[in-house]
């Protein structure tokens, strides 16, 4: 089996970075992110969250897919993007074990679960376990005090994402942080960078911060009058192409 650093290193080699398109929650959209190059594929199931969807729904968005597409998701930790493989990202904030349980339906698409709340790394650990899946630990940033936390949950997570910190809230803020923070910076895991990322600025966070993967999810959004968390498939395929080229 290859390590995840592996895995990063070969799926940045034709490209700028690896691309993470989360928060999909619908048909159009889901077509874009994969048939315009995304590597990583992510659904939310935080309740409070405007993007939240239901397992149910992800399983019906799979469905569409055509047979070819399913077959090439695997475990995050076996994937190897530049041959076309995709990863299934589950976003979840301190769940239950009924939670984690839950979304284990997903299965065998399923190839990562992403933690985006106050786990501690015991509890990531614990989530690792019951799942029998790789497990990815969002570190909200603010400042360089907020990396400090860093070196306990690379001994647990298979991957770390890097979001803003605003107040008590991270993820889906549509503000960035300082990439400054990130610079220079070498990690044990793979590692995403989030936040605040659009077709506009990616390029340029790639550049400062030297990041294999990106994750964006309000960046490739158009506004609505009733929530704003609309994906645009236009905007996503700017976005891959922002990175790809």
């Amino acid at each position: 089996m290859k390590s995840l650093h592996h895995v990063v290193k070969r799926s940045a080699a034709a490209a700028a970075a690896a691309v993470k398109i989360c928060g999909l929650s619908d048909e159009v959209s889901l077509h874009a992110a994969i048939e315009g190059g995304a590597s990583f594929i992510g659904f939310v199931f935080v309740p409070s969250s405007k993007r939240v969807i239901t397992i149910d729904h992800a399983l019906a968005l799979l469905e569409s897919l055509p047979q070819p597409t399913l077959c090439r998701f695997m475990r995050a930790d076996q994937a190897i993007a530049e041959d076309g493989h995709l990863v299934l990202v589950a976003l979840l904030q301190n769940p239950t074990d009924e939670q984690v349980r839950e979304v284990l339906r997903l299965k065998p698409l399923l190839g990562l679960i992403q933690l985006h709340g106050d786990e501690t790394p015991a509890r990531v650990a614990e989530i690792k376990m019951l799942s029998g899946l790789p497990v990815m630990k969002a570190i909200a940033v603010a400042t360089a005090e907020d990396l400090a936390c860093v070196s306990s949950y690379e001994k647990v997570a298979d991957m770390l994402l890097f979001d803003t910190k605003i107040g008590k809230s991270s993820g889906g803020t549509g503000k960035s942080f300082d990439w400054s923070l990130l610079k220079g910076k070498r990690f044990k895991k793979p590692w995403m960078l989030a936040g605040g990322l659009t077709p506009d600025n990616v390029a340029e966070a790639i550049k400062i911060t030297k990041a294999k993967i990106v994750d964006v999810s309000s960046g490739v959004e158009t506004k609505t009058k009733s929530d704003g968390t609309k994906k645009d498939p236009d905007k996503i395929r700017i976005f891959l192409r922002e990175v790809f080229y």
